[in-house]
């Protein structure tokens, strides 16, 4: 957990990009974060606001949808990475979670989880340690350990896509719409986990989501994203606590709760972009 008398270390920083995809159409524009070692970072916005073209550019994987990034720079622990592969990127510790709960359907759930382990050269002993402790995190996966992922719910296998991560052993994870598709309370289940491996494990955590309410309830810091654009950020409280964020992204004004058509109207009049 960070500790607000501490000086924070950053691990990440992404510093005024732009993406570019199919050399004409700019989707980032300008885009600078911080992600801070040990932290939990969320990056929130609507659908195509760019929360998942920011997450590719960090673990470069743009160029397999004929992407790039044209300008600025991403550096981890103050080294530039734009030029290294997304598995040399692994190596270092940063792994990416994909939308979508991607799982190898013909595997079982705890050979899912091993293939996590596949990079790893510190030994058959700390591997079986580490498919414990998400065993702990995630007890439904040991009940279902033996079963075909592809014959689990949806939320298995988001469970089944996290822990495959947590046990490569990662510094820093890029969790990407951990929310999407799920029941409200098996959200929350997935966020109480994100927490509880933060705190215990000190994993750093950057993670790209719609539900701004309760990403806003667990992370620590926060960016709001508008067409590939920053037009927010700031300590997660004060963001959950500022009128604009609770009008437009939490539903809810002085008046009390807003109805979704008159939400839909921010674009006209957002203060902050005025």
């Amino acid at each position: 957990m960070l500790d607000a008398g501490k000086t924070e270390e950053t691990l990440l920083e992404v510093n005024n990009i732009e993406v570019i995809y199919n050399h004409v159409i700019l989707v980032l524009k300008g885009v600078s974060l911080s992600v801070p070692k040990g932290g939990i970072t969320a990056l929130l916005g609507g659908n195509g606001a760019g929360k998942t073209t920011t997450l590719k550019a960090i673990s470069n994987l743009l160029h397999s949808e004929r992407g790039e990034v044209t300008k600025g720079s991403i550096e981890y622990r103050g080294e530039n990475v734009a030029s290294q592969s997304p598995s040399a990127l692994v190596e270092r510790g940063v792994i990416q979670v994909m939308e979508g709960r991607h799982c190898f359907e013909h595997l079982t759930v705890e050979e899912n989880l091993l293939t996590g382990a596949y990079t790893r050269k510190d030994g058959r002993a700390e591997i079986a340690k580490d498919l414990e402790m998400v065993y702990h995190y995630f007890p439904r996966l040991k009940e279902r350990r033996k079963s075909q992922a592809g014959y689990t719910s949806g939320g298995e296998q988001q469970m089944v896509a996290m822990g495959r991560a947590l046990m490569s052993n990662p510094e820093t994870v890029l969790l990407d719409e951990p929310s999407m598709g799920l029941a409200p309370q098996l959200v929350e289940q997935i966020f109480e986990i994100v927490k509880s491996v933060n705190e215990n494990e000190g994993t750093t955590f950057l993670l790209a989501e719609q539900n701004t309410n309760v990403a806003l309830r667990f992370a620590h810091y926060g960016y709001i994203l508008e067409s590939g654009r920053v037009v927010m950020d700031g300590p997660a409280q004060e963001l959950r606590e500022n009128p604009d964020v609770k009008e437009f992204y939490l539903g809810m004004s002085e008046e009390g709760r807003k109805s979704f058509r008159d939400v839909r109207s921010y674009r006209r009049r957002k203060r902050w972009l005025s």
